[in-house]
């Protein structure tokens, strides 16, 4: 989820995240397919002529994906919900990360008395 979010960040400022760097181009590409699959990018996987993926083409964020990184954008968010996933154990879906993050979000905004 980590290399999703930074993907996204790259897509939306056109510039180099930090954090890149630590990922292979296969990462890259395996998750850049993912993001296209789970409609938070807009584009088209290549595969090669054995099935893997061998490039990318990204035009833009979706609509999806602009949610997502609103709500992951912020680092101090990003980090809260990360860390109650990994507290929690145990498998977790994309839906419960962005759901977990909305909430958060929500919290913050109207803050309960």
């Amino acid at each position: 989820m980590n290399l999703i979010r930074l993907l996204l960040l790259e897509q939306e400022t056109g510039d180099k995240v930090a954090g890149m760097a630590a990922y292979t181009e296969e990462q890259i590409l395996y998750h850049c397919e993912l993001a296209i699959e789970a409609d938070l990018l807009v584009g088209e996987a290549i595969h090669n002529g054995e099935g893997r993926i061998a490039s990318a083409i990204i035009q833009r964020l979706s609509w999806t994906g602009h949610d997502f990184l609103d709500a992951a954008r912020d680092e101090n968010n990003w980090k809260m919900a990360t860390e109650r996933i990994a507290k929690a154990g145990g498998s977790w879906t994309f839906d419960l990360l962005k759901q977990l993050l909305i909430e958060i979000v929500k919290a913050s905004l109207f803050p309960k008395s």
